[in-house]
């Protein structure tokens, strides 16, 4: 009687085990179906302006935001799940002084591309006098 109860739980632990791994993920560490990975591109322009160009897959949404330092967001943009590409260009010209920093996220990866904006003091102009 005791082998048999013995062989039933083993046999009981067995099945239970068996469908709890059925119903694990199969690959674990892989994205969601729900997240589009993206490639991103960020140049500035003579004019003072930034550029921010972004290729991304269809099947998850992207965001892109700028934020300040003390995390205070100064525009802000959300890619739909069937976008593929985005093309902005920010005018930093009337922001202070300061570090920013370009946030881009699909919700498991976030790249962040740090931006400092400075205005050159004006110098006094040097002036030469020769005498022949």
């Amino acid at each position: 009687m005791k082998t048999l109860v013995k062989t039933f739980v083993v046999a009981l632990s067995l099945g239970v085990l068996t469908s709890v791994a059925s119903f694990a993920e199969g690959k674990p560490g892989t994205r969601s179906s729900t997240v589009a990975a993206y490639k991103a591109g960020i140049y500035t322009s003579v004019d003072g302006k930034l550029n921010i160009g972004l290729d991304k897959e269809k099947g998850g949404p992207v965001d892109v935001m700028l934020k300040g330092a003390d995390g205070r967001i100064f525009y802000s943009q959300h890619l739909g799940k069937n976008e593929k590409i985005y093309r902005g260009r920010l005018n930093v010209n009337e922001l202070p002084d300061g570090v920013y920093v370009i946030e881009i996220t699909n919700g498991v990866e976030t790249t962040k591309h740090q931006v400092t904006l400075a205005t050159k003091q004006p110098e006094a102009p040097v002036r030469l006098v020769a005498i022949n």
